[in-house]
């Protein structure tokens, strides 16, 4: 395993599994970039910002536990495809909590330089997460 792929293990493992938001401070530079966390074309700049997007998301889902099934290192950048599993535990996009334990499938890009991310890609699906919580009716296929 590489540098990089080390790297994204242990962000996901103590900021998305630990919630230790001195990680974000140790593992991002200072002007940071994040796509595709929050709301559509919304963009995350800087640790500081992405802590406030952390807390908020923690605000309704507890117990959350990563999975990195794998990772592709290229140049600096590394991607990793995960599945989160998490409980409905707080009000989430005004939706009250349901006690449900959930399961979202996602991708992430971190471009590294120096031993730091400087910039993150993450698509993962929200549909499916709604859908789980019972805020969007599934699709029915004939």
């Amino acid at each position: 395993m590489g540098q990089n792929s080390a790297l994204i293990r242990k962000w996901f493992d103590e900021v998305w599994n630990k919630g230790r938001e001195e990680t974000v401070d140790a593992m991002c530079a200072q002007d940071v970039i994040g796509h595709g966390q929050a709301q559509h074309g919304a963009d995350i700049h800087g640790p500081e910002h992405f802590k406030q997007f952390l807390r908020s998301f923690l605000r309704g889902f507890s117990d959350i536990q990563v999975e990195i099934h794998d990772t592709i290192e290229q140049d600096d950048k590394v991607m990793a495809r995960w599945t989160a599993t998490l409980t409905h535990s707080g009000t989430f996009l005004g939706i009250p909590s349901s006690g449900k334990r959930v399961s979202v499938n996602g991708m992430s890009v971190q471009r590294i330089v120096g031993g730091k991310i400087v910039e993150g890609w993450d698509n993962w699906d929200q549909l499916s997460l709604l859908v789980q919580l019972g805020a969007v009716l599934p699709a029915k296929f004939l």
